[in-house]
Formats: structure tokens, sequence, C-alpha cells
């Protein structure tokens, strides 16, 4: 380690392991979450590490600081739940309520029950059971989200049931959190009345967090919006997230719950593509590590001397899990394809196991072994999650062929298509008013922050954002776009979106503004299915305009012009050919 730079050496390894490893892992068709998960294990304390004393030359290429490594990449999460937070809004999760309030509730305290009494069957005291009940019963957020993207999952019936459940269990960490403090501030207590009272300080400290926040978030966005500095506006950002998440954490709540508020106060914004666009590369390095950290945690000599346990436990943990959620998510009248592969794909136990676990040892309401085979239990079952993801896909297409997906949980992308605008000024305004009045439905983009923020003052569907950043593009849903209209005033940028659109989607027809005709065939040569030039429907109208005047009648004049611009467009095309 450099004296003067903490973890640098870490950092490097790490790095390798993001730039060269991964990429390696994936064209064999390894989930990278399987090769993060496989490179901690190696690297780790309990890897090569053992080999650290008789081989010293081992020592740099191996993580020695678990705990530490472990505090900064719990960042992941905390940037995975503010990422969620953000492609939602506050109508959304209204509107998947069904899911999240009434599937994924019935899912934690059905399982936690049915956990909690196995546990207390076992010897356990009822305090002790109950806490391993509650947090076995949550699922690995990061892990099942990372997977759904990766495999394109995430909008299918199975991957939004999937997102209901886990959002609950996110939302249910702060009142186990609460719950753990009260039990350990008083064990003798009643646990009904722990539970109450922790559920009503959560949701006090929530609501002030979120009605501040509605206050200030906009007005402080728009404001370094108007710098045009994108490194001002991602820096408002980060700080706007980290503070709300250390907010929570000072209240005794959950970071990723602070993180996950903040992303939904900015979802209500016309910023929020913009900024999914920019978070996502401090989502995807911080979450590898994260990835990296619970395969540093697994012990396989503790699993190897705990073997005939370790496996009984971990199936049943899978089968008990998979039964319940496969039940309710039946019981709510879910299809069988998407309950199957929602229930396998959720059988595991979660990152937050580890947080509850650690917060009850530190009140000593747990045993100190019982809760690290615990620990070594849920490691192993995240270990398996991109299996168990496979198989789940399997058996849901298995029953997928007689089984209809379930309208409710299709997203409004699939049903309708938008026509996406880039750029904003005087040629935007006007094709978005035309749009509007033929009843189609458009949102645009632009990067004024203040032209924005005055739109969308008038109702317009408008973002702020970089319509040249892919990214961006992908967060509005140009993949489903109906045509991108570009009406962008400089000749450079507006052929750089272009080619960038045409690569990435090149079944969305592109309609751009020109300057002139040179122009206009760049553009074309770029990818726009249709550019047309500035100057040459100028001269049309001014033609037109001359031919009524001196006395041609309407319709006559319309033709003559119409017929002028065919020609043009006939020339054009020519021209592109050679």
């Amino acid at each position: 380690m450099h004296p003067e730079i903490p973890y640098l050496r870490e950092a490097i390894i790490f790095l390798v392991a993001a730039g060269l490893i991964i990429p390696l892992v994936r064209k064999f068709g390894i989930s990278p979450v399987l090769g993060f998960l496989f490179v901690g294990l190696i690297i780790g304390p309990y890897g090569i590490g053992r080999l650290a004393g008789e081989a010293p030359v081992l020592e740099h290429i191996i993580f020695n600081d678990l705990d530490g490594v472990r505090r900064f990449a719990e960042l992941g999460v905390i940037f995975l739940l503010f990422t969620i937070g953000l492609e939602l809004s506050v109508a959304q999760l209204w509107a998947m309520r069904r899911l999240v309030f009434g599937l994924g509730a019935a899912q934690v305290t059905v399982t936690a029950l049915a956990i909690g009494a196995i546990a207390y069957l076992f010897g356990n005291s009822l305090v002790a059971a109950t806490i391993f009940g509650l947090c076995l019963a949550l699922s690995s957020t990061a892990l099942v989200m990372q997977l759904l993207t990766e495999n394109r999952r995430f909008s299918s019936p199975a991957g939004r049931s999937s997102f209901g459940i886990l959002l609950f269990q996110d939302l249910a960490v702060v009142p186990i959190l609460f719950f753990v403090g009260f039990a350990g501030a008083s064990v003798e207590g009643s646990l009904a009345g722990a539970a109450v009272r922790a559920i009503g300080e959560a949701a006090l400290v929530i609501a002030v967090i979120f009605l501040i926040g509605r206050i200030i978030v906009r007005p402080l966005l728009q404001f370094v919006g108007s710098s045009g500095s994108r490194e001002i506006f991602m820096a408002a950002v980060l700080l706007l997230v980290l503070a709300t998440a250390a907010i929570t954490a000072q209240a005794g709540l959950s970071m990723a719950l602070g993180a996950f508020l903040a992303g939904l106060l900015f979802a209500g914004t016309e910023y929020r593509h913009q900024i999914a666009s920019d978070i996502e590369p401090f989502k995807g390095l911080l979450l590898g590590l994260f990835f990296i950290s619970v395969g540093m945690s697994l012990d396989m000599l503790a699993v190897w001397d705990n073997i005939g346990w370790v496996i009984l436990s971990v199936i049943g943990l899978l089968i008990l899990k998979a039964v319940i959620i496969f039940g309710l998510a039946k019981a709510f009248r879910l299809p069988t394809a998407v309950a199957a592969e929602s229930s396998i794909l959720m059988s595991q136990g979660g990152e937050f196991a580890f947080v509850v676990i650690a917060a009850a040892l530190s009140f000593s309401l747990l045993d100190p072994d019982i809760a690290q085979f615990m620990l070594l239990v849920v490691i192993v079952t995240m270990f398996l999650t991109p299996a168990l993801a496979d198989i789940g896909h399997r058996v849901g297409d298995h029953f997928r062929t007689t089984d209809s997906e379930n309208p409710v949980l299709m997203e409004a992308s699939d049903v309708s298509q938008t026509v996406i605008i880039g750029g904003f000024g005087r040629v935007g305004e006007m094709l978005a008013r035309l749009l509007e009045e033929q009843r189609i439905p458009f949102i645009a983009v632009d990067n004024d922050a203040e032209l924005v923020a005055k739109h969308r003052a008038l109702g317009t569907p408008i973002f702020f954002g970089d319509a040249g950043q892919p990214d961006v593009l992908r967060h509005l849903g140009i993949e489903n776009a109906a045509a991108f209209a570009t009406t962008m005033d400089a000749p450079k940028t507006a052929e750089h979106v272009i080619k960038a659109i045409h690569q990435k989607w090149p079944h969305v027809p592109i309609i751009a503004r020109a300057r002139d005709v040179e122009h206009a065939l760049t553009l074309r040569g770029s990818g726009a299915k249709s550019a047309i030039p500035e100057t040459m429907e100028a001269s049309l109208e001014l033609c037109e305009h001359l031919l009524t005047g001196i006395g041609f009648p309407d319709d006559v004049a319309r033709t003559l012009v119409n017929d002028q611009r065919t020609w043009q467009q006939e020339s054009m095309d020519q021209e592109q050919d050679r």
C-alpha cells in the first residue's frame, strides 16, 4: 500500500479483476456476478490468503482487510437502491402496491414465521428465532436485480413480480433493524410493542426526509444544471444521495433505504434520465466490489467442517422459501410461469442478513457460533443465485407455453410507442405541438436546464439530458420508440447523435433537421432515414408565397412547390447514391 493513498493495492487488484478477468469470464458465457464472487473467493483471506504465510509474494495480490472492503462495498448496494428508486416514482410505486405491499408483505411475514418457528424448535430463544426468521426471509436485492438486468428480464412479468417483493424487503429492513435495537435495549419487553414502535419511528423519519426533499431537490438540480457543467451536476447528485443515506444512518435506519428515498425524489424530476446514465458506471463498479466482498466472506474450510449441516440448511432454506413464494404468488393470482420463476430466483438469503445479524450480535441477542453458521448458509445460497436464476428461467419457460402473461405486470412501453424529440428549441417545440394535436405520444430531451424547467412547468413531457449519450436514450426507452427526431442547431452534435442511435438501434427511424443540402447528405450518411434542409424548405415556402402573391391559385402554387420539393429530394437521393 502506498503510504499516502489508502487501499491503493486493493484498488489496483479490483480494477484488474473488473477490467481483465471479468471480460474474459463473459467470453465463456459466465455471469459477471458469478465471476466477481469467484474472484473474491480466490483473492480473499480464506482463499490464497491462507498461503500468504508460506509464500509472502502472495501478499501483493490478496485482500486482507475484509471489514474495510465490505464497508466500502456497501456503496454498491447504496447506488443500486438509488437507481431502483430512480426508475420508479411515487405514482408507479402506488400502481405496484398489490405486488409490493400485498405479495411482498405476505412473503416476508409468512417466511419469517416459518423460519422463526423452525429456529425456535431447534432451541433458540424467542428473540433469536424471530431475528433469524426476519433476516433469512430477505433475498439478495443486489444479486437478483443485477441478474435480471444482465439477462434483460427486469421488464418481464417475473422480473416485475420479483422486484415488487424485493422492494418490500428493502423497506422491511428498517423496522427489522429498529426491532433489533428495541429488543437489545430491553430483551424482556414485549416483542409486539417493540415492533410497533420500530415501524412508527421508521415511518416518521421517512416522511420527514421525503417532505423536505420534495422542497429542495428540484430547485437545487435546476440551479446546478444551469451551470452547463456535467461534473458540477454529478457532484450535486452524489452529494444529495450520500447525504440522504447518511441522514438515515444517523437515524438508525439503513443507508440503502436513504438512497432509495433519494432515488424516488429524483424520479419525479425532469433530470432522472441524465442522472441514471451518469450514475451507471459508479453503480456497476461498486456492485462488482460488493460481490467480491461476498466471495471473500466464504470460508470453504468452515463449510467443509460442517458440510452435512451446511448442505441440509442450504437445501432447506432454498426449498422452504421457494415453496412459500410460489404458493403466495399463486394466491395473488399470478401465472404459474411467473410464480415458478420468481420463487426459484428469490429463494436465496440476502446481503441485509449481514447487517441484521451484526446488529443483533452487538446487543448479544444471538449465540456467536450459530450466527456465524447462519451467515455461512446465506453466503452459500448467494453463490448459487446465478444457477438459480438460470433454473428459474427454464422452469418458467416450461410453464409459459400453456400459461398466459399477466397484463397487470406488463410495462406501459410495451403497449404504446412514443416519438422522442432530441433538442427542444423552436423546431422541436413546433414538432411537439403538432404531435400533441394529433394525440401522438412524445417525450423530449434537452441539455438546457432553464429551458427544460420552463417547459416542465407548462406540463410538457421533457427531460434534462444529453441526447448524444446512448445510456440517456436507453433510459428514455428508445428501443421501443416509434421514431427519433433530432432538431439540434449544431451540425456536429446532430451527426454524433444520429450515428450513436443508428449503431445501437438501427430499427428506430431517425428524422433530422439539417442546415443545408450538404449537411442533409451528411446526416443521411450517418444513419438518418430522412434529413430536411432548412434552407431548402425556407426557399420553397418563399416560392409558394411569391406565386400566390402574383396571382396563382393556392392549389396550383402548392402543387408547383411540391413538384419542386420532390425534385430536390430525388436529387439528394441520387447524390447520396454516388
